[in-house]
Formats: structure tokens, C-alpha cells, sequence
């Protein structure tokens, strides 16, 4: 018997939408082995021509260096009217090449998880005539481009009443709506260790009280400065206390803290694999705004201090964090350092945590994937 086949859709404009799709494509090898056929595509930059194939590799550029320039490109895209005349633009320019899409994957189902694909990939099938099923996972908790929602998708899959009803004023009816979480790693999802067992596979010290500072994939922003201002502030204490810094994919930057002295007890790693260990040997994390993070830390009960969010996406992830009493903000390197040594004194921890942990969804990608089962059993039979 022929397996299914499934195409996930997204583009690399950030990390969270690849990592919202992988985990996707894990789930569904996990609950249903050697059924589907799951396959990843960067739609923007392996389906359309010469220039557009290029924007994606232009997002990270930006962001990181001329961030004036990306809350003025949000602020025209968020604009409905101007989003629709530039995607008709791009499908014109592309639909031969989208084209190929279908040809060469012959999908039984198509996922969405990006905002950019819905409005173009759906006209693509209307006028090829393929009534393929289509879904979208939305893979942001506060912050809602309106290019999410459609009509015409089959289930849109949100993470909170939030983005439920944003779905809703957007046209979409409650029978499309599914809220069963943010999807997250298969690593999350299964039992996690206790403190004590992560800390030592880790290696790290039984210590009093574990800062777990991120840098995201590339290791942005300032991290040095708030590992310093941590570091320097938390010896103050007394405490027993150590930095875990994660640098990502930023050589020069753990080469840096490295070689760098430090007051307490500081490891700079790269890229890892097991963030859920790091995460659940924590006592609290530092970290820009990004869904897929937040997410993972409210599985693992871990308080979270916001040091900073990209305009526009992330924007509502920080009153998401804050109004739910699961962590603060500041983007200041000593405002942040003054917040993490205050709860290393303090007893707040323990209550953000349990609220943290009511907010997780360790399943979700799981629960969302069983519900796709159902569309494309419904589409063969």
C-alpha cells in the first residue's frame, strides 16, 4: 500500500517556522510510522522565481541591522488591502513555477505554517482544480498577521482563545477552528526529568539557583552584556549560583564568554540538541520573545524574563508572558540582571512556574496531527 503524502509549507524567515514544521513532520512519523510521506518545502524560495526566491534569506539581515526597516515593512503588509495587491503580484509572477509544487509532490493533504502561504497556495489549487485538503497551523500565541486566517482552509489549528477568536473576526467558522496548542518538539512532549537528573547528565552543579540565558539559532543580540550584568549582579548574593548561556550557531560569540573571566560559574555552548534538558535543570530563562521558545519553557514550568521581541510577530508574545504571571520583560542588560537577582532571592518562582505549567501543551503537535489523520482518511475514502 502507497504512503500518503503530506507537504508541509513554510519559508525560513526565522527559525520557528521550520521548527513548528519539523515538529510536524516528527509527530506524524512518531504516531503514524510508515503511513505518510512528509515533506518540508521553503515554498518562497524553492517554488518562485528571481527575486522572490530571495526575500527569505533577506529576513535575518534585516532584522538583526536595520530593525527600523522591518517594523516599516510590517506596518505596510499589515495593511489588507496592500498584502493582497503584492501576493496577486507574486502569484502572477510565479503561478508556472508554484505549479511545480504540485507536480512534483502530489499532495493528499497540504499544511501551512506560515502567514505568507495561505492566500497563494489555496488560488493555486482553486484554479488548477485540485481539491487537495488544506489546514494552517498558526505558529504565533499573541501577535496575528492577518495573512493566518482564510476562508477556505479546511482547519485552522491556533494555540489559545486568542488566536481563536482572531480567527473568528477574520471570517473563519468555529467547525474550522481547532485549539490544541503550539507545536513543539517531540522531546517536550514525552515525560521530562526531574532538576536533578538533568542537572546531572548535564553535568552542571546541584546549585541553588540556574540562569539559562538564549541567544536563539544565530546567538542575536546583546547576550554578552547580559550574561555580564548577570553574572556580576548574582555574585552580590552569595548564593551557589551558575549562567548557562546557549549561543546557538554564534562561534564568535561563545568563543567570546569562553575566554572571558567571570565571577560565578558560566558555560557557553553552541547549537544543542536537547534544549529540554537545559530548560528543565533551570530555574528560570532569558531569552528573546519567540513562540516556539515560549511554548517550550511553559511545558517545563520555567519563569521567563523577556530581553527583547522582533516588532510586529512577537510584539503580543510579551504581554502574553507578563499578563499570564508566568515572567517579566526589559531589554536592558542591567534591568534584567537586577529582575533575575530578585528572584533568586525572592519566592515568586514557585508560583510562576505553576502557572507556566498550566499553560503548556506537551501534546500539541501530536493532538494536531491526529485531527489531519481524520481529513485524509476522509479525503481517500
Amino acid at each position: 500500500m502507497s504512503r500518503s503524502r503530506i507537504l508541509i509549507l513554510m519559508s525560513d524567515t526565522g527559525g520557528g517556522h521550520r521548527a513548528s514544521a519539523q515538529a510536524l513532520q516528527a509527530a506524524f512519523a512518531a504516531r503514524y510510522p510508515d503511513r505518510f510521506e512528509v515533506e518540508i518545502v521553503d515554498l518562497w524560495t524553492d517554488f518562485t522565481p528571481w527575486p522572490i526566491n530571495r526575500m527569505p534569506g533577506m529576513y535575518s539581515p534585516i532584522v538583526a541591522r536595520v530593525l527600523w526597516f522591518w517594523k516599516l515593512l510590517w506596518a505596510v503588509f499589515d495593511n489588507e488591502r496592500a498584502f493582497s495587491a503584492a501576493l496577486s503580484l507574486v502569484y502572477l509572477i510565479s503561478r508556472n513555477a508554484l505549479r511545480k509544487v504540485l507536480q512534483t509532490h502530489r499532495p493528499n493533504l497540504v499544511i501551512s505554517v506560515h502567514p505568507f502561504m495561505q492566500h497563494i497556495f489555496l488560488r493555486l489549487l482553486e484554479q488548477e482544480g485540485a481539491a487537495i485538503p488544506f489546514v494552517t497551523v498558526v505558529t504565533d500565541l499573541a501577535s496575528f498577521h492577518h495573512g493566518w486566517f482564510h476562508a477556505r482552509v479546511e482547519r485552522c489549528f491556533v494555540a489559545n482563545e486568542h488566536a481563536a477568536a482572531s480567527a473568528r473576526r477574520h471570517g473563519l467558522h468555529a467547525s474550522q477552528i481547532r485549539l490544541l496548542g503550539l507545536p513543539v518538539r517531540p522531546d517536550f512532549a514525552g515525560s521530562l526529568p526531574d532538576r536533578e537528573a538533568a542537572r546531572a547528565r548535564l553535568g552542571l552543579a546541584d546549585a541553588e539557583f540556574t540562569v539559562l540565558l538564549l541567544g536563539g539559532g544565530e546567538g542575536m543580540g546583546p547576550v554578552a552584556a547580559i550574561a555580564r550584568a548577570v553574572a556580576a549582579r548574582l555574585v552580590e548574593t552569595g548564593k551557589d549560583v551558575q549562567l548557562v548561556v546557549i549561543c546557538g550557531r554564534n562561534k564568535r560569540l561563545r568563543h567570546v564568554l569562553q575566554r572571558s573571566e567571570w565571577p560565578i560559574s558560566v558555560q557557553a555552548l553552541g547549537f544543542v540538541d536537547n534544549m529540554q534538558d537545559w530548560m528543565v535543570a533551570s530555574d528560570c530563562v532569558i531569552t528573546k520573545a519567540g513562540p516556539g521558545t515560549i511554548a517550550e519553557a511553559l511545558i517545563c514550568g520555567l519563569p521567563i524574563l523577556l530581553s527583547g521581541f522582533i516588532p510586529g510577530q512577537e510584539a503580543g508574545n510579551v504581554s502574553y508572558v507578563v499578563e499570564n504571571g508566568v515572567g517579566a520583560y526589559c531589554d536592558a542588560p542591567d534591568g534584567i540582571a537586577a529582575i533575575v537577582t530578585e528572584w533568586a532571592g525572592g519566592n515568586q518562582l514557585a508560583q510562576m512556574s505553576a502557572r507556566a505549567r498550566k499553560l503548556g501543551r506537551p501534546r500539541a503537535a501530536y493532538d494536531i496531527v491526529d485531527e489531519m489523520v481524520e481529513l485524509v482518511d476522509g479525503e481517500i475514502a
